[in-house]
């Protein structure tokens, strides 16, 4: 569990890659019906596949499935819990590896929580770990506008290695765009302010 962008999904696959088993994400979207029976019925298929393919299954935003189960007020709130109900069952029979990702773990169930044999928080890289995701994100065949030391510069903002990718993306787009085959100060600069705006975060230019 972590904030967006810290490694949560990659490291499922890198899980996958380690023990040589596929990794199999759970499009909630897919498995969730709004129709009574049906979720319990996806549920049950996809358990039960997963079982003879020996997959990991992967459940991302997990707290849209694994979500604490409330008081009875209406149909709604009854069928819900029951859900959940099922789905604790099912994860406890299920003779794998079963890995939920949350961006809010405060959401999730306690009685799923008691039952995880581990739980990692990911946190925000640090400035160091920053500048070595910095350093490792851009193409090692690209310079830098008058070799001036990017990563070392940027590695200031507190952002996380999704939010620096997607820089890194803008930055490297605009290189291609001024056909010189170098990135320019300015252009990581303006990607990370896009970054902080889409998350509603402030931004100052402190290079």
């Amino acid at each position: 569990h972590g904030p967006p962008g810290t490694g949560k999904t990659l490291t499922a696959s890198l899980l996958g890659k380690y023990t040589g088993r596929d990794v199999y994400k759970i499009d909630l979207s897919m498995v969730v019906s709004k129709y009574i029976g049906e979720t319990e019925k996806n549920l049950e298929n996809l358990f039960a596949k997963a079982e003879t393919k020996n997959w990991i299954l992967f459940f991302d935003e997990a707290d849209a499935l694994f979500g604490k189960r409330t008081g009875v007020r209406d149909a709604h709130d009854k069928y819900a819990n029951q859900e959940v109900s099922y789905l604790l069952q099912r994860v406890e029979d299920f003779d794998g590896l079963v890995i939920l990702a949350s961006n809010m773990k405060n959401n999730i169930d306690d009685a799923f929580i008691r039952r995880f044999n581990a739980i990692i928080r990911f946190p925000l890289p640090d400035e160091n770990d920053r500048a070595t995701i910095w350093k490792k994100s851009f193409p090692s065949h690209i310079g830098f506008k008058n070799d001036v030391n990017v990563p070392d510069l940027v590695k200031r903002y507190e952002m996380s290695g999704g939010n620096i990718i997607n820089v890194v993306h803008y930055a490297c787009l605009k290189a291609i765009e001024k056909e010189e085959g170098i990135i320019y100060l300015e252009d990581v600069v303006k990607g990370i302010k896009r970054e902080m705006h889409k998350e509603g975060k402030p931004f100052a230019n402190i290079v």
